[in-house]
C-alpha cells in the first residue's frame, strides 16, 4: 500500500523510495516493488547508464489500485478518533469484566 500511494505522485528511484516511505529495509522493499511490477502494478526502467539509474512508477492498473488504497487510507484516519473511543471503552469493558471474575484470594491458614 505504502509504495503505490507514494507512486501515485510521482516516479521514485529506489533510494528516493526508501526514504520516502521510511523504516523498510532494502531487501522487503526491492521484493515488493519486484511482485508489483510482476503483478503489472508498477514498472521499471532502467536507463543504460553508469552508475545504473532506475525509475518507478505505476502502471494504469497501479494508479488504479493506488487511488482506491490512498481512499481507504484517508477514511481510516479521518474515523481514528473513533476507532480510539471504541478501543477504550471495549478495554473499560473488558478490564471490569475481568475483575469481576477474579477470584478472591484465598486465606491462608496455620
Amino acid at each position: 500500500m505504502l509504495v503505490l500511494t507514494a507512486l501515485l505522485d510521482r516516479s521514485y528511484r529506489f533510494s528516493e523510495l526508501r526514504r520516502e516511505i521510511g523504516g523498510v529495509s532494502e531487501k522487503m522493499l526491492a521484493q515488493t516493488l519486484q511482485t508489483l511490477e510482476r503483478d503489472g502494478f508498477v514498472h521499471r526502467h532502467a536507463r543504460p547508464v553508469i552508475p545504473p539509474h532506475v525509475d518507478y512508477t505505476v502502471t494504469d492498473t497501479g494508479r488504479e489500485a493506488g487511488e482506491r488504497m490512498r481512499a481507504m487510507i484517508q477514511w481510516v484516519e479521518g474515523r481514528m478518533s473513533t476507532v480510539v473511543d471504541a478501543r477504550a471503552a471495549y478495554d473499560r469493558v473488558r478490564a471490569e469484566r475481568d475483575a469481576a471474575t477474579e477470584a478472591p484470594p484465598v486465606a491462608r491458614t496455620r
